[in-house]
């Protein structure tokens, strides 16, 4: 199989380029999705997060109250370290998880990892089925801006969060390939297709 990183800043549209790779045929994996299973109740980080974080953060489900979390972790450099330190290996156990579940069912060779921390990190790399290739979604910051006061978010918010990201040089520095996303869905459709076919093209070229 060929595992594919796909990443990008907040508002980019990442989570919409996976979108439409599934619709070609990938299998999506939101790497965003399990860091907030590990902490649900019964997760597997739960317990690791309440002695290093605090009791008080547990939540009326059991669960970990993640607001609360993000409000300790959120531009704090030390505590964010120290969650990644809990959550990362948790979450690249499910990433085994998952994938050897795809792979089972021999449905795709194409497998992409929906991940919004992918350059600021080593999730993703340190599994059984590392990523090998990545792909970064990127857009003008004025336009993030406006899709994510569009959807609600303070201006400041908004601003806090994109600065607090990886840059477009980081991530491209680390990048197979970049898509551009700052115009219509019908271009960035295009773009999605062409880069299904330059995926397929390097899953059957392992395959041969």
């Amino acid at each position: 199989m060929l595992i594919v990183g796909l990443t990008g800043g907040i508002g980019a549209g990442k989570s919409t380029v996976a979108q439409l790779l599934a619709s070609h045929g990938a299998a999506v994996v939101d790497v965003d999705a399990l860091g907030r299973e590990i902490i649900a109740p019964g997760g597997s980080a739960v317990k690791p997060v309440l002695e290093r974080f605090g009791s008080h953060l547990r939540g009326s489900d059991g669960g970990i109250d993640r607001p609360a979390l993000a409000a300790i972790v959120f531009n704090n450099p030390d505590e964010l370290a120290a969650l990644n330190e809990i959550s990362h290996p948790a979450i690249d156990n499910l990433l085994d998880e998952r994938i050897e579940a795809i792979a089972a069912t021999r449905a795709t060779d194409v497998v992409v990892l929906d991940m919004a921390v992918l350059v600021e990190g080593t999730l993703g790399r340190d599994t059984r089925f590392p990523y090998e290739v990545v792909v970064t979604v990127e857009a003008p910051p004025d336009v993030r801006l406006q899709r994510l006061t569009g959807r609600g978010m303070t201006t400041d918010d908004a601003k806090a969060r994109l600065a607090s990201q990886a840059t477009d040089d980081q991530r491209r520095e680390a990048s197979n390939f970049v898509i551009g996303n700052g115009g219509g869905t019908d271009d960035l459709a295009d773009a999605a297709g062409q880069l299904w076919d330059a995926l397929r093209n390097l899953a059957d070229e392992r395959a041969a």
